[in-house]
């Protein structure tokens, strides 16, 4: 579907008089805003009733947890907290796009994903509250650890690629970035690699229309997904809002990946109903009336919707999965607060296989400086 509907820049960049980017622009589409089913013709999804309602309840889930995770920090229960508020469509979708042998590169934000891969969602509180380096094991999820610095998770999960294909394994990567990290450096050098070396890796982009407080047009004259051809490999634009179509989309490009032939670029257009961060204020930099218009595009309402018009489900299960997410808020709210402190002597733990004689005697200097105020009244 296409809404022409660009406007004049209102700040804009000297020397830059292009208009704003399309506010919709032409995407892969399999379930519209009021829960209707379409067809695309070069995507298609065939689901039964039940996995239509796993997709739902994994959904749900997803966005209690962020709504809860976010009520702590509120609370100064955690240190920092990156919401997935509205792109839980983008994230469950491509999740569940992945084989059990795939692995998944993250930035800091894939809550989703790592629910898909069975992360304990505790696993990725512990990392914002500060009492470890992320507690899931990522050979045994397939999902790696999460990524602060800004696009280094692509390099990482190209050379990842690189080395299954060397391997043999018919295995294919997915590297998650969002729209600011396509003005990186690694970014960049990553999508060269992949495409010199045809990795099996995907580059799956949730664009939620703001790096931090840029908006897109700021960043970009053409859309996200044309840049591939930049690079030699495809790329299309989902709608990131839509939970069929992104699993339609990013299942086909790690078909293909598994196959030999080579990176894809997937756009996802979504939306950041939320903070960047719980550190930011996004009322400095965009209109409620903006975020009122993408709530119309509620990745869950549009599943809801879908599922009652259809009789795939009722209100009693529903009223179940609301239950069911109730209950995870309480356990995940319990157990960030009884989460006990780490000792001192933890950050030597697990930085090399077998600790070195120098790293030895630093553990040691520290531990015999930490004893050294026991009782002294500090």
């Amino acid at each position: 579907m296409s809404v022409s509907s660009a406007t004049e820049v209102v700040d804009p960049v000297p020397g830059a008089e292009a208009p704003h980017l399309p506010r919709q622009p032409d995407l892969v589409q399999l379930l519209t805003p009021e829960g209707e089913r379409v067809e695309h013709p070069e995507y298609a999804i065939d689901l039964d009733d039940q996995q239509l309602r796993d997709l739902y309840r994994d959904l749900v889930l997803v966005r209690r947890w962020d709504v809860e995770a976010t009520a702590l920090q509120r609370q100064g229960e955690l240190g920092i907290w990156a919401s997935l508020l509205g792109q839980e469509a983008a994230q469950v979708g491509a999740g569940r796009a992945l084989e059990p042998g795939d692995h998944a590169f993250p930035t800091y934000r894939e809550h989703g994903v790592a629910w898909t891969r069975g992360v304990d969602p505790l696993h990725v509180m512990s990392l914002f509250r500060g009492v470890d380096n992320g507690g899931w094991d990522p050979v045994a999820t397939r999902f790696n650890l999460y990524t602060v610095v800004i696009g280094a998770q692509c390099l990482h999960a190209t050379g990842y690629a690189m080395g299954v294909q060397r391997d043999g394994a018919e295995t294919a990567v997915l590297a998650f970035l969002g729209d600011g990290a396509t003005s990186q450096g690694e970014v960049n050098e990553a999508m060269i690699w992949a495409a010199s070396f045809s990795a099996p890796v995907v580059f799956f982009c949730q664009n939620n229309q703001y790096a931090i407080s840029v908006p897109l047009e700021r960043q970009s004259r053409v859309p996200l997904y044309q840049r591939a051809a930049g690079f030699g490999f495809p790329g299309v634009r989902v709608d990131g809002n839509d939970v069929l179509a992104v699993l339609a989309v990013t299942r086909a490009a790690l078909a293909a990946a598994r196959e030999g032939q080579g990176p894809t670029f997937i756009e996802a257009f979504t939306y950041r109903m939320g903070a960047h961060t719980t550190s930011d204020d996004p009322t400095r930099y965009r209109l409620a009336s903006e975020l009122e218009e993408w709530k119309l595009r509620d990745p869950i309402a549009r599943v809801k919707a879908h599922l009652s018009r259809s009789g795939v489900a009722d209100a009693d299960f529903f009223a179940a999965v609301e239950a069911e997410a109730d209950e995870l808020a309480a356990r995940i709210r319990r157990g960030t607060t009884e989460m006990p402190d780490p000792p001192g002597t933890a950050m030597f733990d697990q930085v090399y296989a077998e600790q070195t004689p120098h790293l030895a005697a630093q553990q040691a200097e520290f531990e015999a400086y930490q004893a050294s105020f026991e009782g002294g009244g500090h």
